[in-house]
């Protein structure tokens, strides 16, 4: 049987020369983006969700396996010229039209922010095209030249990396992970992780199984280059993202009908969203946060649970992204009378769960006696 990535490889080029249309869910994009992407770009690219609706104006993007560009060209439109787009794909059939279109796009929208490189998506430090001139120069002859040529690659992706570390503040992909092997699916979140810039997140639309895939399916290259025998368990799909250090994870979207049924297991499309930025040291400034609800109780991703209404004791890495997406809207946040410089912070003794007293955060002589404050709703006494 030939590898999973030459069936994927072999697969997509002949995808980009004509249409398969067995590759691609019904998606809705924005008409507007579309307006000015050539037709041999739509016609030819293929994926099941739209995670370019979720980046905003002035980001850098990193669409994964970005096919034909269009993912990358409406990512593009959104950005503007004070944000970038950068796709990276396998198959030179693919990157041959998204380049070609490259140059139409950006007088079309009157500026250029997309470059399109070559690379495998769970080795993001290695630029392949940079490879294939060195091996140009220094072909493989022997075993000696085969082990020598691996230094050198691994020396590119040292000095020369396709994508460097912390440079990325999105990372999207529409309908690619599943493609990856088996063996490099935990490298592969590995990558988007270090790419990203802390604060970062990833948006990853792709097919989802609703239970375990069989041996037999997951040996079938046809099956496998057809975004099927790759796909992960839905819900093992959220634990490769948190097994590779990110927090916050949530499904955006989820079709409710699968795209295909084979065996009685159904694959279906879906999007999730998930943040870098947990890591760091925590420091006690005496801040406290409230769970509003709805649960009765929550568990967060570091194991801390909290019953709504109740105050819980913080540190301050935590007190601050939970101040942004995607918790923000269900807790308050509770600063201390007198503000503790996060230079003379003290470490943080960590204790899930712990409450924390009023008087922490208004200070244990805190005494002071006011007047009824007025209210600004109707019909208060």
């Amino acid at each position: 049987m030939p590898s999973v990535e030459k069936s994927v490889k072999d697969r997509y080029s002949a995808a980009a020369q004509a249409q398969e249309a067995a590759l691609c869910c019904p998606v809705e994009y924005n008409r507007e983006y579309l307006q000015v992407i050539p037709d041999e770009v739509i016609e030819r690219d293929y994926g099941c969700g739209d995670p370019s609706q979720h980046v905003h104006p002035g980001e850098t993007v990193l669409d994964l396996g970005s096919g034909t560009g269009k993912i990358c060209f409406i990512a593009s439109q959104v950005v503007g010229p004070e944000g970038k787009v950068i796709g990276v794909d396998m198959t030179d059939d693919m990157l041959d039209v998204a380049r070609r279109n490259a140059p139409v796009v950006a007088e079309r929208i009157g500026y250029s922010n997309v470059e399109f490189r070559k690379g495998r998506i769970q080795d993001l430090s290695l630029d392949l095209e940079r490879l294939e001139e060195d091996l140009t120069k220094n072909p493989i002859a022997d075993a000696n030249s085969f082990l020598a040529a691996e230094e050198r690659a691994d020396d590119l992706r040292v000095k020369h990396p396709l994508i460097e570390s912390d440079s990325i503040d999105v990372v999207v992909s529409n309908c690619v992970l599943n493609l990856v092997g088996t063996c490099e699916k935990r490298q592969l979140f590995e990558e988007i992780f270090r790419v990203l810039r802390k604060g970062g997140r990833a948006v990853i639309s792709d097919i989802v199984s609703d239970e375990d895939i069989p041996a037999e399916m997951q040996d079938n290259p046809i099956l496998w280059s057809g975004c099927i025998s790759g796909a992960y368990r839905e819900d093992e799909f959220l634990n490769a993202f948190e097994n590779a250090g990110f927090h916050g994870i949530q499904i955006l979207k989820r079709d409710e009908q699968p795209w295909q049924t084979v065996q009685g297991i159904e694959f279906r499309s879906v999007t999730v969203e998930a943040f870098k930025g947990k890591q760091g040291d925590c420091f006690e400034r005496n801040q406290a946060v409230i769970y509003n609800g709805p649960f009765r109780k929550v568990l967060d991703d570091d194991g801390r649970a909290m019953e709504r209404g109740k105050r819980y004791a913080v540190c301050a890495k935590t007190y601050d992204l939970y101040k942004n997406a995607p918790y923000a809207d269900y807790f308050e946040f509770i600063d201390p009378r007198e503000d503790i410089p996060i230079e003379e912070a003290k470490p943080y003794q960590c204790e899930n769960g712990r409450l924390r007293h009023p008087r922490e955060t208004k200070g244990m002589d805190y005494r002071e006696t006011t007047e009824a404050s007025s209210c600004e709703s109707d019909g208060c006494c």
